[in-house]
């Protein structure tokens, strides 16, 4: 049979037997946690990540075999890292060296790269004899080359790679290039192409005449120092770039305008000067011509 009716004020909400639940407006407020944002839900934008990154790179020790920057680009390397948005990874100020091959039995000099040796090495010019001493240690292939200027910057945004590759490209590196990774990484290398890579002796026999030897130490001397003027127009031209877009920060659409302009014209430009463009009549006579001002001399890049 059934059983006496239950009231409605002995049930909770599920219809089972419980106290009653008292309106909201007479029970007591339940004190609520914050929620403190943990670890995972910290802001982290791409400029903070990219800022750690820098400095934990700026902090390793230098992992070339020289242990440091070269003299004549450290002034630069130092002002492109002294920007938040810049990061230099690797450099070269440009160099003579004489390369051997190895050889059956090889045991090796003090200086090895990529199972090459190096007889002679030099951040400036050099004199025939320089070479011709080096040569006597030879008992393989030998190669005398000269190469040029080289540097990779990590770069923050696009934008930052761009303006570099238009300071590059006047500064007389037609060869500048910017990469983008899978992962974001936008990298912007200077580097040009007047370089010099010429045989010399085979299995430690020297192939060429001394007086050969000395008409190519001469070609790269002369590539060495025009070397070094490409990397001075290289720092005043980003000095000015630099100083240019701080006093244009004030009008933003101005600036981009601008720097557009600039990157996506930058062969186009005309002879007359145009205010604010760092050009020069050195640098003018190479965009007219090739980029080895010693056009007579190509075959040997």
């Amino acid at each position: 049979a059934p059983g006496p009716e239950v009231p409605r004020a002995l049930c909770n909400r599920a219809g089972r037997f419980g106290p009653t639940r008292l309106p909201s407006a007479n029970r007591a407020p339940v004190p609520r946690m914050l929620a403190v944002p943990g670890p995972a839900l910290r802001p982290r934008g791409p400029m903070a990540a990219f800022r750690r990154w820098k400095e934990q790179r700026l902090a390793r020790a230098d992992e070339s075999r020289k242990g440091s920057v070269d003299e004549a680009i450290a002034g630069l390397v130092q002002l492109l890292n002294g920007q938040e948005r810049f990061c230099t990874t690797s450099s070269c100020a440009g160099r003579l060296l004489l390369a051997q091959a190895p050889a059956p039995g090889f045991s090796g000099y003090e200086v090895q790269k990529k199972n090459c040796s190096w007889l002679m090495v030099t951040h400036q010019i050099c004199a025939k004899e320089d070479v011709m001493t080096a040569l006597q240690k030879a008992t393989g292939d030998t190669v005398f080359k000269f190469e040029p200027f080289i540097l990779h910057v990590q770069c923050q945004e696009l934008q930052d790679a761009q303006l570099l590759h238009s300071v590059a490209i006047d500064s007389g590196f037609r060869n500048s290039g910017i990469t983008v990774g899978r992962r974001g990484k936008i990298m912007m290398a200077v580097r040009s192409t007047h370089c010099l890579e010429v045989p010399l002796s085979h299995m430690g026999k020297l192939m060429v005449t001394e007086e050969y030897v000395d008409f190519l130490v001469q070609i790269a001397n002369r590539k060495m120092e025009e070397n070094m003027k490409r990397i001075d127009r290289f720092y005043n031209c980003l000095q000015l770039a630099l100083k240019t877009e701080l006093s244009m920060s004030n009008s933003p659409h101005e600036m981009i305008q601008k720097t557009h302009s600039v990157y996506t014209h930058r062969r186009k430009r005309k002879p007359d000067k145009e205010p604010g463009m760092c050009t020069s009549s050195d640098n003018k006579e190479e965009s007219e011509t090739e980029d080895d001002p010693e056009t007579n001399l190509n075959f040997f890049c």
